[in-house]
């Protein structure tokens, strides 16, 4: 048999038009101007929907005279037979070639009924069974009218969107009239029939069976298309409460409270309402109009990057959106361009503190549903919690939160918080109805709304709560603005069977159970949250301000000759394309040139006329703000800064050492920017780095001693290989004050607690004292995560008093430093460390202490 072609239509139809009944030919004419219609696969596709020489019947989820002639215009233009011909021998027994699963029947008296049975699909599987030679091709066809409302103008079209009701003729009518040229019809690939029916059943049970599992296809689709038929939101929280877990934890509480249980059942009916959402696909699509000219307005543009990717595994998945935390445009962004898009928005874990009046409602209908900052001693409001998101899970609802916790206030990925993918795994454990899939989201912005916020709460001031007044405010400053451009990619999705495999093989002996927790599970979510941040990084997308941060935030005035810019932008971009950090990291395709030219029009950059040429930087404040677009990429630069780092102080050294040094560092390196090798990969990635950079003429090499030299004094290439190393000295400078902090106050002083409060005020004087850095230089996150990871690897243990201890394997990592840093820059960090623990701890300025992290 020859392959399936995309264009292949029956020979026997030659000329479709003039066999079409005058009927429908004529209805046709009338309606094509109210019609548009996206094919999906695209046209451009070549995805294979029939094999030639074999009879078509399309298969429709309900019947209707609309659907019929919006599919005989698909195809037509598809190139396909028409559904609305007889087949050979008229197989249906309609003169068509098409059948529905459900369809209305009018009843003289009383409300018209729905008919499930359908009789064409009977004919075809009687006449399969009748004639052994005889196949027949079923093509399932998604029909939606109105999904896609970009470009729409009225809010009454609203009101006809597609939706789960089998809708009467004359709302019908009126949705083709008004929504129609916002018309998908997806087709999934051709069905065997004979194929279908190998088991050799009953042809009764053969038309159940089958119905079943097409009814089952066309519901997932729709769920993809315009989200689950949800259950009113007062039925979804009685089914909470009614839930075992739940009923057990208000019974434990009135207990505890002394109170009835119907008491205890109203609080928690009252903490059930505060969470649910009530999701409307009118609110929803009536935001999209809001959106668009908001989106316009204060953007040059927004782009999507691997999206196809994503939709061809989303059906029959429940996704679990985990996009990084950098904006609070980021919830509006992502659900506004998976609706444009032609995928179902999510429910969106919210922070409690946006649930505002009058803005609370309106995200609530649009699929918000809000979490406290902290329930950890809240055993009631737990329970109501984790039931209402097993609920979710069970029902297939795709969901999005942010495993941060809060929006990044320096650019970096922060360290996940696991208790919504706890939460997630144990519903999903409790109820596996069908496969979850992670999607990690990577959001990238050149400029924020929040930027100047995020500056204060590093400095030390409070955060601002929200307010509807901070809000209404905010507002025309925003109108005025304009952010850039802005990149969402999409980031290769986690599959969470495949990661409980791993830990559990009997994992699926958990289902339905509500009280064990498996002592795996712990385990299980660590490794979830590190992939899914590992997964978000490899979807990087760097833009023009990401590197122009990348190369003047390296000097110290934060400017650099146009010349030399022209030239570090054209080695990053290099770096980038010749040693991939992934394929899923998309790269600027303005050249350096039309970069800086960029960075003008955009006002990032200042240019400074001078005789001797032009010079281009960061001005005053602008150069802090920058420093989170640097930040938002490091992790792509990270092999190469590593090598440059390697000759900041020293001429030469074999490309042994530089990875033998490497893999030493590597795991905090690791842990810090979430990086994707193993040891034995990063010591292939610098491999590739250092050729790179050879041909580049940063390096020589001689081939006897396997010696890498740099050249000597202030040359081009040592200007080009110190802007290179500076994104990451600052990370060898917090180590190196952890480990001095540690060893000059001795092994069993201090604390991990005292530990990384003396690295924040020993890093934070160090850069009032010598040079201005990066906010996030004396970010104590940071130092946490630096002692955590020597404590993981065992450089350092706690003792019975708590305190830290450690033995030479410590100090000898210590030495190794000598090797990076400047002999004067380790004198002046020993020179101010402190050795006096209380006292500092107890004079701890208050500006010095950081601002409370807060759930967004």
């Amino acid at each position: 048999m020859s392959p399936p072609t995309r264009h292949s239509p029956d020979t026997r139809r030659a000329a479709p038009e003039a066999r079409v009944p005058f009927l429908y030919r004529a209805l046709g004419r009338l309606i094509a101007p109210w019609l548009a219609i996206r094919r999906e696969p695209a046209p451009s596709s070549d995805v294979a929907l029939v094999r030639p020489g074999v009879a078509v019947c399309y298969v429709i989820e309900r019947y209707g005279l609309s659907n019929a002639l919006i599919l005989e215009q698909a195809c037509r233009e598809a190139g396909l037979p028409s559904p609305l011909m007889a087949m050979p021998d008229d197989l249906v027994g309609s003169g068509r070639a098409v059948v529905a699963l459900s369809r209305r029947q009018r009843a003289w008296f009383g409300r018209p009924k729905t008919r499930t049975h359908s009789e064409g699909l009977a004919r075809l599987i009687a006449a399969i069974e009748a004639d052994p030679a005889l196949d027949v091709q079923l093509v399932p066809v998604s029909i939606f009218v109105g999904r896609a409302p970009d470009r729409q103008e009225g809010w009454f079209r609203v009101l006809f969107a597609e939706n789960w009701a089998m809708v009467g003729r004359f709302r019908r009518f009126l949705a083709v009239l008004l929504n129609g040229r916002h018309t998908i019809v997806r087709f999934s690939p051709a069905l065997s029939l004979r194929e279908a029916l190998a088991e050799e059943l009953p042809p009764e049970r053969s038309v159940r069976k089958l119905s079943r599992v097409l009814r089952a296809h066309f519901r997932r689709i729709r769920a993809a298309v315009i989200g689950p038929d949800l259950s009113h939101r007062r039925t979804l929280v009685d089914g909470v409460l009614a839930s075992e877990p739940v009923r057990r934890a208000i019974a434990d509480q009135a207990r505890r409270d002394g109170s009835g249980f119907a008491t205890s059942w109203r609080r928690a009916q009252g903490m059930a309402m505060e969470i649910a959402a009530d999701y409307s696909h009118t609110v929803v699509r009536s935001l999209s109009f809001m959106l668009t000219p908001l989106w316009n307005r204060i953007y040059r543009g927004v782009t999507m990057h691997h999206f196809e990717k994503l939709k061809e595994v989303a059906p029959g998945h429940e996704v679990i959106y985990v996009p990084s935390h950098r904006s609070h445009f980021d919830y509006l962004l992502l659900s506004y361009l998976m609706y444009v898009n032609g995928v179902v928005p999510p429910h969106i874990a919210a922070g409690v503190n946006l649930n505002l009046p009058g803005i609370g409602p309106v995200l609530r209908r649009g699929g918000a549903f809000f979490l406290r900052r902290s329930f950890k001693a809240n055993a009631l409001y737990s329970a109501v919690f984790s039931e209402y998101v097993a609920t979710l899970v069970g029902q297939g609802v795709s969901i999005e939160y942010f495993i941060e916790g809060g929006r990044s206030r320096t650019g970096r990925l922060l360290a996940p918080k696991a208790g919504m993918l706890s939460m997630t795994l144990r519903g999903f454990l409790r109820r596996p109805q069908r496969p979850v899939l992670f999607q990690p989201v990577y959001i990238g912005y050149e400029k924020l709304m929040e930027g100047r916020s995020y500056l204060d709460e590093l400095s030390g001031k409070s955060k601002q709560k929200e307010s509807i007044w901070g809000i209404v405010s905010g507002i025309p400053k925003v109108l005025r603005s304009n952010y850039g451009r802005v990149a969402v990619n999409f980031g290769e999705p986690i599959r969470l069977d495949a990661i409980l495999e791993r830990h559990a093989p009997d994992w699926r002996e958990y289902s339905g159970d509500t009280e064990r927790k498996p002592e795996w599970m712990g385990a299980a979510v660590d490794e979830l949250a590190q992939c899914i941040q590992v997964n978000v990084n490899r979807a990087a997308d760097v833009n023009p301000i990401n590197l122009l941060a990348m190369a003047l935030l390296s000097t110290p005035k934060h400017a650099m000759a146009e010349a030399d810019l022209l030239v570090q932008l054209d080695l990053f971009k290099s770096l980038l394309v010749a040693v991939p950090y992934s394929d899923r990291v998309t790269v600027t395709e303005l050249t350096p040139a039309q970069i800086i030219a960029y960075g003008e029009e955009v006002k990032t950059l200042v240019r400074t006329r001078h005789p001797l040429g032009d010079v281009l930087g960061f001005d005053g404040e602008n150069a802090v703000l920058q420093s989170y677009f640097r930040n938002n990429v490091l992790h792509l630069f990270a092999c190469a800064a590593w090598v440059a780092c390697c000759f900041q102080t020293n001429r030469r050294m074999s490309r042994a050492g530089v990875v033998r040094l490497g893999r030493l560092v590597y795991p905090f390196l690791q842990q810090e920017l979430f990086l994707p090798w193993s040891e034995d990969e990063f010591g292939e990635q610098l491999q590739a780095t250092v050729a790179v950079l050879m041909e580049r003429g940063l390096f020589a090499f001689d081939p006897e001693s396997g010696y890498l030299q740099r050249g000597m004094g202030q040359t081009d290439e040592v200007f080009q290989l110190r802007v290179i190393a500076h994104s990451l000295l600052h990370s060898f400078e917090r180590y190196y004050i952890a480990i001095s902090v540690l060893v000059k106050n001795g092994s069993g002083a201090i604390s991990a607690g005292e530990l990384e409060n003396l690295c924040h005020l020993t890093a934070q004087r160090l850069s009032l004292l010598y040079s201005q850095a990066a906010p996030e230089f004396f970010d104590r996150s940071l130092f946490r995560g630096f002692i955590g990871k020597l404590r993981q690897l065992g450089f350092v243990r706690g003792d019975a008093q708590g305190k830290l201890v450690y033995d030479e394997r410590l100090e000898n990592w210590a030495k190794e430093s000598k090797i990076i840093l400047s002999r004067e820059l380790r004198h002046s960090i020993l020179k101010i460390t402190p050795e006096m623990v209380r006292n500092v701890a107890a004079e701890t300025p208050a500006a010095a202490q950081p601002p409370k992290d807060s759930s967004d």
